[in-house]
């Protein structure tokens, strides 16, 4: 079996050998973008000045008949926007499992590994996999695949030990793995309880960059092994699910239904995904901006909720 490790790009440093990979993350990332079809991508945000949004747009009326643009409405720091394009995406995703298997979680390594493993069997044709471990190291457990047995065979290699570096691990993962593929329906499902301890990166910079990147991110959430106590200064772990999926234009599962997550999740990716596009009325430079995506009575959406600048 072939070690790959998360480089972090501001540090020379890298992340401690766990198993014997041969080659290194950068030729994966080759490999991976050529075996990536080229009709799964769609265009960035266009060069007049255009924006794309990920949205998930959902019937809750029972009506049999399409979503259209006229049932939208989109607001840039607060102003309503002309939406210029709204249409299904219903090309392939780029799934990474971003799993918490450090020492204190409250979850068994089956649990941890049934969560995981309910993907392999519910991704659709062109969906790929990638599942990364992270305690204080974040580690490839499983490279990016669509093969159900190679993906179970590998879960395997999932343990509990050290802290959890949450924020860390995801930067990696943004930086190594989905930075690179903009355009392309690029999701993270953190199996956790939202709990970080110790990581350099802060969480304000980690959903900045999701947001920047529209990365949705999923969770499916172990229980929170704080019970409340933490220290002021950081983020309580329901707080970081709740803001990292908020955020992002994500839903929250339990950990205790792992088939009903993993299923709702490939589903909406699939069935329930759409592009919106708009040109912005007023971009001030260098600033985020706040973003709300409203549907006509009957169609619940979704979508991140700040547009952060280039």
């Amino acid at each position: 079996m072939h070690k790959q490790q998360f480089d972090r790009a501001r540090s020379l440093k890298r992340f401690r050998p766990r198993f014997n990979y041969a080659m290194g993350f950068a030729l994966l990332l080759i490999v991976t973008g050529l075996a990536f079809p080229q009709a799964g991508r769609r265009p960035a945000a266009s060069t007049d000045g255009g924006v794309l949004v990920n949205v998930v747009a959902v019937r809750t009326d029972q009506r049999a008949v399409p979503i259209t643009a006229k049932q939208l409405s989109i607001y840039d720091n607060g102003v309503e926007q002309t939406i210029r394009n709204f249409t299904p995406d219903p090309s392939p995703a780029h799934i990474v499992l971003l799993v918490d298997n450090s020492l204190t979680i409250r979850a068994d390594v089956e649990k941890l590994e049934r969560a995981a493993r309910e993907f392999a069997y519910e991704i659709f044709e062109g969906d790929k996999l990638l599942i990364v471990g992270y305690d204080e190291q974040a580690e490839i457990v499983a490279d990016w695949t669509d093969d159900a047995k190679s993906i179970e065979s590998s879960l395997k290699l999932f343990r509990k030990k050290g802290q959890p570096h949450l924020f860390d691990a995801t930067s990696a993962v943004i930086e190594q793995a989905l930075h690179t593929s903009p355009g392309q329906k690029n999701v993270i499902v953190v199996i956790s309880d939202g709990l970080d301890r110790g990581s350099a990166t802060t969480f304000e910079k980690t959903l900045s960059e999701l947001q920047r990147l529209d990365i949705t991110v999923y969770a499916v959430q172990a229980q929170d092994r704080t019970r409340g106590a933490i220290r002021r200064d950081v983020p309580k772990p329901r707080q970081v699910i709740d803001k990292l999926v908020e955020g992002t234009g994500g839903m929250i599962f339990s950990i205790d239904e792992p088939s009903v997550a993993a299923k709702s999740i490939c589903d909406e990716l699939r069935k329930n995904r759409y592009v919106v596009s708009y040109i912005p009325s007023s971009t001030p430079f260098g600033e985020a901006r706040s973003l709300l995506v409203l549907g006509d009575e009957g169609i619940a959406v979704r979508a991140k909720t700040a547009q952060q600048p280039n």
